[in-house]
């Protein structure tokens, strides 16, 4: 598996060597950025002031923060509270406010050189009234796959997987590609730079590369998430090594395999499964860490405001978010912070200090990793930056880095030094 993954990185560096290919995204760079998800799951329900408004009142402390991208909710009108159930795509208003106060907010944002980055959810679609009859953009039977469950779909074959909740969108049609491109210009002109793609295992991956390249992002990301047998590891994360193969490496895809793998390590202690069998990060990182974005939690995976509140499909423990910060916040890949992590759960000053620790070392997406321990217990590594390196252990038992390091940050069951 690992061959097929680099024979990809040969194939795609030649597609890179144009000056064009290589101004583009995050993903094409060493990069810096630190993305951080700018709602949780309870977000709609959010009144006087709306989400929006809310997450405006923090674009001066997120620039304190380090934050360099924030990803928004869906910025469409929905059939649901959260806006993945799309309705009237050209309606930028939604449960989250106005879209007024959106472009307000990614004004602020903009103000404090932070760049922000719009969920585009386009795998499906449902009616205005009822399961197909769409509007704004106007659309006909053509646009649903030929085995959407809806009777009168008339499009050709699904390129990817199914959706039950809501119509699968035929990607191959002509008027659905001119359709979804102008409504992302409309995001662009609010001023949105960059795209995080909704379930992109429901349709082939060289649409994801279509929309990209008519947009130009600053950045992008994808979020394949499936099954992932720990016994196994390498398939989960060739699936991901396979969306961005098949988008000719433009985007991203969130690091649902280092996810996974915390959430298994730091709820049994077996820090050994973070180190793969030729000595690197075990999850996608550890193949492409340029390509990887990767995250402690986020809406689906993990709860809101409290530990008890939200989705909590696949969460890291509440009493270990920390150290899952410290695994991302030290490696490499671009790490997302999590809005609730930082305003509802009290870690923001744990969290700035990773990230200063980060940015102090100059650690990039790109740098490199030398895993020193990994059992049960604890993980230490060293990571080299542009600037300096840094020692990190995570997990009970003691380790130090020896003589001629700093400790800048720790806590419980975490420590981050400097040479």
């Amino acid at each position: 598996m690992l061959m097929r993954h680099c024979a990809a990185i040969v194939a795609l560096s030649a597609a890179f060597t144009s000056p064009a290919a290589l101004s583009a995204t995050q993903q094409n760079q060493a990069s810096t950025a630190i993305l951080l998800q700018g709602f949780h799951w309870n977000s709609p329900g959010y009144s006087s002031p709306n989400w929006y408004q809310t997450l405006q009142g923090k674009a001066a402390d997120l620039k304190d923060l380090g934050i360099t991208h924030v990803w928004f909710p869906p910025a469409t009108d929905a059939a649901d509270n959260n806006g993945y159930l799309p309705r009237q795509l050209n309606i930028l208003s939604s449960k989250y406010g106005t879209e007024t106060d959106l472009k307000n907010t990614v004004s602020a944002l903009t103000a404090q050189g932070i760049k922000s980055v719009a969920d585009i959810v386009i795998n499906h679609r449902v009616g205005t009234a009822n399961w197909a009859d769409f509007t704004n953009p106007t659309w006909d039977c053509r646009a649903v796959v030929s085995n959407d469950e809806w009777t009168g779909r008339c499009g050709n074959a699904d390129t990817g997987d199914g959706y039950a909740s809501a119509r699968d969108i035929d990607h191959t049609q002509s008027f659905v590609q001119t359709d979804i491109k102008t409504w992302m210009a409309k995001l662009k002109a609010d001023g949105f730079s960059g795209i995080r793609y909704d379930f992109s295992k429901g349709y082939a991956a060289s649409y994801a590369k279509l929309y990209h390249d008519a947009w130009n992002p600053d950045f992008c990301v994808g979020e394949i998430w499936t099954n992932l047998d720990y016994n196994n590891v390498d398939a989960h994360r060739q699936v991901l090594m396979n969306y961005i193969d098949g988008n000719g490496g433009t985007c991203a895809a969130f690091d649902f395999t280092t996810h996974g793998l915390l959430v298994q390590v730091l709820n049994n202690n077996d820090y050994w499964r973070l180190k793969d069998s030729s000595g690197k990060p075990a999850g996608a990182i550890g193949w492409w860490s340029q390509k990887s974005v990767t995250f402690v939690d986020n809406h689906d995976t993990g709860p809101s405001e409290t530990s008890s509140t939200g989705q909590n499909l696949w969460p890291v423990p509440a009493g270990s978010v920390m150290q899952g910060y410290a695994y991302i916040l030290t490696h490499p890949g671009i790490p997302t912070v999590y809005y609730p992590h930082v305003y509802n759960w009290n870690l923001r000053a744990g969290i700035k200090a990773l990230i200063s620790a980060r940015k102090s070392a100059g650690v990039t997406s790109t740098s490199a990793v030398a895993i020193q321990q990994a059992t049960t217990g604890l993980y230490a590594a060293i990571i080299t930056g542009t600037s300096g390196k840094l020692a990190m252990k995570i997990g009970p038992n003691s380790w130090s880095p020896g003589l001629g390091w700093t400790l800048l940050t720790s806590g419980d069951n975490y420590a981050v030094w400097k040479q």
